[in-house]
């Protein structure tokens, strides 16, 4: 299918304005981080291959890939199927993309809850760790169900409540404050799919830990994500170098006999079909 047939011309009802200060919020954490994205991307390299083996071998599909970031994968979906399309809410993250990636992709810059598609165009939808920004998230299984052609198929992964509990629970020792991203629990995701009427092929919670130098690693590598976008934090900026360094020796308690920090990521993979 040419490119052009998949893109809705005409706009959708636009996001109210707190939703649209969150989206803008979100776009510019992760533009930030373009360039820094793939040196540090350990997880996300992870899980989008996982992915990959759940891709039906169907070559002619047309294929949407959902907060595509630096177009890593678009890259790979591109090797593989006759139309892709890559959709990000960033703007850097495309342009980086569209100068780093395959010439075959499309790319379009929007928010995954008012998808500029047409409605039963798209074989596959692939989403690998953005769909945990989205809220609320039965909205996001609702659009993306619109795309869908019946019988398609999509596949996605995201975090799930308990990611980064070392870190967490290490700042509760701090202060109250929220210094980590609460996400939703497997239950969670598996009523937004029920609740937008698509049926579950996959759906399976896995623990992932990496290991880090120090928590300033830790850190650094979430901020080369866009992973410090806190939307209830009640305090701007950082906590300061003293209650960095109490949260640090808090820390500590979880430094295995080799002297790393281990982080663990409670990751969620999902394959789910129009019926």
């Amino acid at each position: 299918m040419p490119t052009e047939q998949l893109i809705q011309r005409s706009q959708q009802e636009q996001p109210a304005k707190s939703e649209k200060n969150t989206i803008n919020s979100v776009a510019k954490a992760f533009g930030s981080a373009c360039k820094s994205y793939d040196l540090v991307a350990r997880l996300q390299r992870y899980s989008g291959r996982k992915l990959l083996s759940y891709l039906p071998d169907a070559t002619r599909s047309t294929v949407l890939d959902l907060g595509c970031g630096t177009g890593f994968f678009a890259d790979t979906l591109a090797d593989n199927y006759q139309t892709v399309c890559a959709l990000d809410i960033s703007k850097e993250m495309l342009n980086f993309s569209k100068t780093n990636r395959s010439a075959k992709i499309h790319w379009l810059n929007a928010d995954i809850q008012n998808l500029p598609i047409k409605d039963n165009s798209v074989d596959i939808v692939y989403s690998n760790l953005a769909i945990q920004w989205c809220e609320p998230l039965t909205d996001t299984f609702v659009e993306i169900k619109r795309v869908l052609k019946p019988g398609g198929i999509f596949i996605f992964s995201t975090l799930l409540d308990g990611t980064l509990a070392e870190l967490k629970s290490s700042w509760q020792k701090v202060d109250n404050d929220q210094h980590v991203i609460d996400f939703n629990s497997l239950a969670i995701v598996e009523q937004a799919v029920t609740d937008a009427q698509l049926s579950i092929n996959e759906l399976q919670q896995s623990a992932i830990t990496l290991d880090y130098d120090n928590v300033y690693h830790l850190a650094k590598e979430l901020k080369g994500l866009g992973a410090n976008h806190l939307p209830r934090k009640s305090k701007k900026g950082l906590a300061g170098k003293a209650g960095w360094q109490n949260m640090s020796n808090a820390y500590d308690v979880y430094k295995d006999s080799a002297g790393n920090y281990p982080a663990t990521y409670q990751l969620c993979i999902g394959v789910v079909v129009k019926s």
